[in-house]
């Protein structure tokens, strides 16, 4: 089949039609011929082999058995009757049940003759029971040719009311792939399939629809998975490499008198390993004559800031200017607060551009970055405007990226001739599968060890039962001198929910801490920006003891005087969330502490998060464990996740193959960096074709 053929719309096959195929569209995303073959099954009911009564087992698994009717009656129950018959084996029996249907059934029923039952077992009082089984005479079922391992696809209950059932899909599927026959061209090269022992594109798509046996479902769903990751690998490589031969860096030839001076008189405390480590990689970029595109990943109150001045100081020294990007206005602020008080006692000013910036104030900003006498923006979104414009940008700082879209991203690009290095920063840890897929074209570097002198965060869970005797530590806390954090969710989908439980909260801990023994700050987003800063500088002042806030200052705020957070209705945070917070405290030289507050009934996951949370201040452990409960789009966000909208693959339960199938795209580029051997066509207008590249491309367009 012509790889065209593939985009037909989806009304044109048989059985389908325009109602149909409408439905199909809205409910499974199922538009073209393509969309049908690859929308695959996500069970699969096993009739390969058949079961003894004797060797059922309590886990409700549907089974298929072969024995015989011995009795059958009709019982009462409260609302209506049930139909009741006995059926038995060689080696015992069970009842099966049916509760509608029963008159039908009972003519039809042909007591001691060999039936093939199949269904779902239940296990009660000591016995087994099926209800409502699918049954079939010995002698028929025999004689017709089946389907031993039957599709189970994903469904709504829209397409079931409109008789869009799971074997009309399978039917399609079907009749599609004996229509395409053997024209689905092969796209992987012939010497890795030969290498992994793959079978071809066609077989696996008839096997992972319609296998055979258990061992040729395995090999299938392999071959399609590793083909998935192997194209987004070739993906973010093939990017790196153009980016790396193609796009011309600014050279940084030296380390001036900037760097050596704050090195070595400013530096408030001696650099860790793993920052001189970090320091020395970006220092590498930005003499290689290629442009610098690298992920800066550290911890909560890791050091990255002092990395992300002393790599804006490389800039300067080397004529250029430099901006870093945050993504909310609060982040913004707090870099332009630390980043100044670091670099004005050297005479270097740092500019701020926010959305809050009046236009009046707007302009000095303009003219200072277009006649070079202001060498650092930082800001928000608002650096990425067209009026923003600098003389000559070498240096683009983006933190928290994640929180970006592409389109952002690329616009810094556009801020110079030659684009500017780029250094991306995440407190946010990355898991290393999803930094293979979603970063595999960026060099990275990680910042793995505090700064000297840092205690790990002790953390505990508590209930509402416990709240007293919370209080009374808080109480103990602020005794000795120190500040308390307390954080209430912000969930937008019941964010008047969420206000009451702020207020009702601010007004219990007032009672508990009165003036004027106490002062209390409260922050939430329905309060102007200017009464928001004044209540967070009076708790940065430390004229308020404690601060009462929703997750505002998740990122943010950074007081080393704070030694304690405390963390209302904890479950309904993710624990991505749940480790920024923590991560407010902890950064001055007190033993800190993080009280997580719950209900006591919590679900599996939740459970699973806080108790991830007291056992560990690892944000990589963190990250893996939020990963598996949460799945790469939800951590991600959906900006990111548009990449990986995986048809087949599971970049955390496939980890293996993601690695095989990166080292396989990195053998055949480093074989062939252009793909113009003849054996490699395929590949190349499989690239051509695929969603993932048109998003791949505009990063480097």
């Amino acid at each position: 089949m012509h790889p065209n053929a593939l985009q037909t719309p989806i009304t044109y096959l048989k059985g389908v039609g325009p109602g149909r195929a409408a439905l199909l569209g809205r409910e499974l995303g199922i538009e073209t011929y393509q969309d049908l073959l690859y929308f695959f099954p996500n069970r699969y009911i096993d009739k390969s082999r058949f079961y003894k009564i004797s060797e059922l087992e309590r886990t409700g698994a549907e089974v298929q058995i072969i024995g015989r009717i011995t009795h059958i009656k009709t019982v009462a129950q409260k609302k209506g009757k049930r139909l009741v018959a006995t059926f038995k084996d060689d080696t015992g029996s069970l009842e099966l049940v049916w509760f509608r249907g029963q008159k039908w059934i009972q003519d039809r029923i042909k007591l001691n003759e060999p039936y093939v039952i199949f269904g779902r077992t239940n296990y009660f009082n000591g016995s087994f029971s099926m209800p409502h089984p699918e049954i079939e005479l010995l002698s028929q079922f025999e004689g017709q040719k089946r389907i031993v391992m039957q599709p189970v696809y994903p469904s709504t209950e829209k397409l079931s009311k409109q008789g869009v059932t799971n074997r009309q899909i399978s039917k399609w599927i079907h009749f599609l792939l004996e229509e395409t026959g053997g024209q689905i061209g092969e796209t992987l090269p012939a010497k890795v399939r030969e290498a992994l022992v793959l079978p071809g594109k066609q077989r696996a798509l008839w096997q992972v629809h319609f296998p055979d046996s258990q061992k040729e479902l395995a090999q299938s769903r392999f071959r399609l998975k590793f083909e998935e990751l192997f194209y987004i690998q070739l993906a973010l490589l093939t990017k790196k490499n153009r980016r790396k031969s193609r796009i011309k860096g600014l050279v940084f030839e030296k380390v001036g008198a900037l760097f050596t001076d704050f090195f070595e008189n400013h530096l408030p405390f001696e650099l860790t390993g793993a920052q001189k480590k970090v320091l020395k990689e970006i220092r590498a970029d930005l003499g290689s004559h290629a442009q610098m595109n690298r992920l800066l990943q550290g911890d909560v109150g890791s050091g990255k800031t002092i990395v992300a001045v002393m790599t804006i100081l490389l800039a300067l020294d080397n004529g250029f200017q430099a901006c870093l990007v945050a993504p909310t206005e609060i982040l913004a602020q707090q870099h332009h607060q630390s980043v100044s008080e670091l670099l004005e006692p050297m005479g270097i000013k740092v500019g701020l551009l926010t959305g809050s910036v009046k236009t009046k104030d707007r302009k000095p900003i303009h003219e200072g970055l277009k006649n070079k006498s202001l060498s650092i923006l930082i800001g928000t979104h608002a650096v990425l405007e067209e009026t923003v414009q600098f003389a000559n940008l070498g240096l683009a700082i983006i933190d928290e990226q994640h929180r970006f879209g592409v389109a952002q991203r690329a616009r810094m690009w556009k801020k110079n001739d030659t684009p500017p290095h780029i250094l991306v920063m995440t407190a946010t840890p990355i898991p290393r599968t999803l930094a293979m897929s979603l970063y595999g074209d960026l060099d990275i570097s990680v910042i793995d060890a505090l700064p000297p002198g840092r205690k790990p965060v002790r953390t505990v869970h508590r209930t509402d039962s416990d709240r007293l005797k919370v209080f009374g530590f808080i109480r103990e806390q602020i005794a000795l001198g120190r500040q308390v954090y307390v954080v209430y969710p912000l969930i937008q989908e019941s964010e008047a929910l969420d206000y009451k439980d702020l207020m009702d909260g601010f007004e219990s801990i007032s009672r508990e801490f009165p003036p004027p023994s106490y002062q209390i700050s409260i922050v939430h987003g329905k309060m102007k920006p200017q009464d928001k800063e004044y209540e967070m500088q009076r708790f940065v002042a430390g004229k308020t003891q404690i601060m009462v806030a929703t997750t505002v200052i998740e990122v943010g705020v950074n007081v080393p005087n704070a030694s304690v957070m405390v963390i209302e209705s904890a479950e309904r945070f993710g624990l991505s969330q749940l480790h920024q917070l923590r991560g407010r405290v902890g950064r001055g030289a007190d033993q800190s502490y993080c009280i997580l507050m719950s209900s006591g009934k919590l679900s599996d996951d939740a459970r699973t998060r806080l108790q991830t949370m007291v056992r560990t201040n690892d944000g990589f452990e963190i990250a893996e464990t939020d990963l598996q409960l949460r799945g790469p789009g939800n951590l991600m966000g959906t900006q990111q996740s548009g990449i990986l909208a995986l048809k087949i693959a599971d970049v955390v339960k496939d980890s293996d193959i993601l690695k095989t199938a990166r080292f396989y795209a990195q053998q055949l580029l480093k074989n062939d960096p252009g793909l113009e051997a003849v054996s490699h066509q395929m590949v190349r207008e499989k690239m051509s074709r695929m969603d993932v590249f048109k998003n791949i491309w505009d990063y480097i367009s």
